[in-house]
């Protein structure tokens, strides 16, 4: 009996980078793509009506980024294998992912077989990460905290509520920690990404990790 092929769905905001790497997996007679989507909230919408087995998503996206989307599919869709495809390769990153349940993450100056091997390991049970990111992340993080300069111009409670993003909290169980409501949470996002100069929460949840705001 003929194995059915890997069905993927591709998530990405760059037209050109959903075509070639639709283009790749053309190739490949194991696996098939049933779907592209520009955000998050477009894929998850396409998750509800199509049977996938791996999502390829980037890490930057608007409307709904790659962080936000990974714990929704890890909470409403488990069966569901998540590989993250991202221009960022610092440890700190790799390690949010990994902890948030990621099942894989190459960046995309990865190799077109690297990427069907990720796609094949992860669909199997595995984990798979690129070489070189698991390299830096047993390096240690030995320049952790350098950032903590960048938030020198937070108050204190916006640090708390950065913090609480970066743990992957909603504004709701932010604002139960901190005693506020859920828009003043809402707000004092809104004003951090204006302070520091960052359009989504990836990008906040980054500075978070290198400023040693979390482990």
């Amino acid at each position: 009996m003929k194995q059915q092929p890997i069905r993927v769905l591709l998530v990405d905001d760059h037209r050109i980078i959903l075509d070639g790497i639709r283009g790749l997996l053309d190739g490949a007679a194991d696996m098939t793509c049933v779907g592209t989507s520009e955000n998050g909230a477009e894929a998850l919408e396409v998750l509800r009506h199509l049977g996938v087995d791996v999502v390829l998503m980037d890490l930057d996206m608007p409307v709904m980024d790659g962080i936000d989307t990974l714990e929704r599919i890890k909470r409403d869709h488990a069966a569901v294998r998540c590989i993250m495809l991202s221009m960022h390769d610092e440890p700190a990153v790799v390690r949010r992912v990994m902890d948030m349940g990621a099942d894989g993450y190459l960046v995309k100056n990865c190799g077109r077989e690297e990427l069907l091997f990720a796609i094949r390991s992860v669909h199997g049970g595995q984990r798979h990460f690129q070489g070189s990111l698991v390299s830096a992340l047993l390096e240690g993080q030995q320049h952790k905290g350098s950032e903590h300069q960048l938030l020198k111009d937070l108050s204190e409670r916006e640090v708390e509520v950065l913090a609480g993003l970066a743990e992957g909290l909603s504004n709701k169980e932010i604002g139960d920690r901190l005693f506020i409501s859920p828009r003043t949470v809402d707000t004092h996002r809104t004003n951090l990404m204006k302070k520091l100069g960052i359009h989504n929460l990836a990008g906040l949840v980054r500075l978070a990790l290198k400023a040693g705001l979390v482990k």
